[in-house]
């Protein structure tokens, strides 16, 4: 066992809290000691030590890695990763620590560099105020547009890097902000048809500082082609007849207010070129009293039968989704063999069950920039946020691709889950390909446990890329795991839970979940494994980042 030094590579570290000499006044050191060393990485354990006269109510020590090193786990303590710098606090049961007493902590690093520039409580661990950050991040590199539509671009670009660590990125249209994410892409919607922007991108670090912004790009917005003309609605008889009648390239613009109804698309596709469009504002709300009637043996729509879904899309690829609300239904949104459809800065909160709902094969299709809330108030094993395809229970009605409900490759990017999502934030079902799951930021308070929900997200499906999501649980809840993987079997046999990649996530578990990542079975995946790297980060964590190993 070897004892490693904070500021030199190889004494023991020895940091002051504060260099006052006040009667009755605690005087904390630290001694980061490496406990295991192996090829990628290494353990240590944090010792502090009490050598004043007076009980500490609370502590906190920082520190960075130099590139190429991460934390991978860390225990016993609440653990806030930035880029390099790593901040732990107290956990709640070894923050007092008496005159001559001690408290530890641990962590295990994927790399081989050892910390440096250590603070407790603001203070260098030479017993100096440290430095201002003052440093900027660079700037990024790399802008390109990703996506294009009549009303939105997406944009993708390099990371930056900073001294301490980058916390944000500001997308500026025309030099004004128009989106902040924390991840390296975004989507900037609300813009006009076949129309030129210029967009730029600045980083920003924990202090405020920001770069410069990055080299310019001109997007221009797609054509509103074909069809074209708006049907404006503003009754829910309105509205039923427009969705009713809807043809490819028309957009149905819903005026501010509240629609009491049963709204259903049922065979009205729209095309890759000439989409149907429905939009609104965040007050126009749709809500359906239902359900009622007798249902047929598999949803579909059925003269007499209300489903109670907010809105059904049924049969109907090609539709984009804007802005409106949805409330106060069965289920929220829900997708029957509609692929290649577009949910966008939505709101779907206060429903029965779930609260969007691809299915039947309603592959190619993106949620993105939505906010869900409250789901599963009357059946919360029921009340997932987003839900990709259906359990292979449900096959013989939503089978509909080789007896298969093959959702695959839908995106969910950049939305609000939570909190009081009753069952898991994002539900991945089996036999489900390829889907990216990316920029979300995911609220646990609330899971209710009921049907095994106890993790944002539970990923059953294959091949699935989860990256710059970030976390957090808090009580009231169950919580078990951040994210699972569980493999399900099937007929015909897949290698379902298999093949999935998380990297960058953030995770916070409240001091409550077991870890970030829980993969479930590694040997039933070895011909198609999953990939846990080690630009995950977790703090609050029982057990640690993830039971499987770390790629760096």
């Amino acid at each position: 066992m070897r004892t490693l030094a904070l500021a030199a590579a190889t004494a023991t570290v020895a940091a002051l809290l504060s260099g006052a000499t006040a009667q009755a006044a605690p005087v904390l050191k630290a001694a980061v000691t490496q406990t295991s060393v192996w090829d990628s990485g290494y353990g240590a354990d944090v010792t502090i030590t009490n050598s004043g006269d007076a009980t500490t109510t609370s502590w906190t020590l920082e520190f960075d890695l130099p590139s190429g090193t991460t934390i991978t786990s860390s225990w016993s303590s609440v653990r806030t990763s930035t880029g390099q710098h790593h901040k732990f606090t107290n956990a709640s049961f070894n923050g007092a620590i008496k005159p001559g007493g001690s408290a530890k902590f641990g962590f295990n690093a994927s790399g081989g560099s050892l910390p440096t520039n250590c603070t407790i409580n603001g203070v260098s661990c030479s017993g100096t105020t440290p430095p201002a950050d003052t440093q900027p991040p660079t700037v990024p590199t790399g802008l390109r547009s990703t996506g294009v539509t009549s009303s939105s671009v997406t944009l993708s670009w390099t990371a930056s890097t900073d001294n301490v660590g980058v916390t944000g990125y500001e997308v500026l249209q025309s030099g004004a902000v128009s989106a902040t994410v924390t991840g390296t892409s975004a989507t900037v919607s609300g813009l006009s048809p076949a129309t030129a922007y210029s967009f730029s991108v600045r980083a920003r670090d924990a202090a405020g500082n920001r770069s410069a912004a990055s080299t310019a790009v001109s997007v221009t917005t797609s054509p509103d082609t074909g069809g074209g003309d708006t049907i404006n609605v503003s009754t829910p008889a309105q509205l039923q007849s427009a969705l009713a009648a809807a043809t490819p390239g028309q957009t149905i613009k819903l005026a501010a207010g509240t629609y009491h109804g049963s709204f259903v698309v049922n065979g009205r596709a729209g095309t890759a070129s000439q989409p149907i469009a429905l939009t609104g504002p965040r007050d126009a709300v749709l809500i359906n009293d239902g359900p009622s009637g007798d249902p047929p043996s598999c949803p579909a729509p059925t003269a007499g039968w209300d489903s109670g879904y907010g809105l059904w899309i049924f049969n109907s690829p090609h539709w984009n989704l804007t802005g409106f609300t949805v409330q106060e239904s069965k289920k929220g949104i829900v997708l029957d063999n509609s692929h290649h459809t577009t949910i966008d800065s939505v709101s779907v909160h206060h429903v029965d069950e779930e609260a969007v709902h691809f299915r039947r094969s309603s592959a190619d299709s993106v949620i993105r920039n939505s906010t869900i809330t409250d789901t599963g108030l009357v059946q919360p094993g029921y009340g997932e946020g987003v839900y990709l395809g259906s359990a292979n229970s449900n096959w013989a009605c939503h089978g509909n691709s080789g007896g298969i409900d093959r959702s695959d490759r839908v995106q969910v990017l950049g939305n609000r889950i939570g909190p009081n999502i009753a069952a898991e934030p994002i539900d991945v079902k089996e036999g489900t390909y390829e889907g990216i799951i990316r920029g979300n930021t995911f609220d646990g308070q609330g899971i209710t446990g009921e049907n095994s929900a106890d993790s944002w997200i539970d990923v059953k499906g294959i091949g699935y890329l989860i990256e710059d999501n970030t976390g957090t649980f808090s009580s009231p809840g169950t919580f078990a795991n951040g994210y699972e993987t569980h493999n399900t079997s099937t007929t015909p046999s897949l290698p379902n839970g298999c093949g999935n990649v998380w990297r960058n996530n953030r995770s916070d578990l409240g001091g409550v979940g077991q870890y970030a990542i829980n993969i479930t079975s590694v040997s039933k995946c070895s011909a198609m494994p999953n990939v846990v790297y080690a630009s995950n980060t977790v703090t609050g964590a029982v057990k640690g980042l993830t039971n499987a190993p770390v790629t760096p």
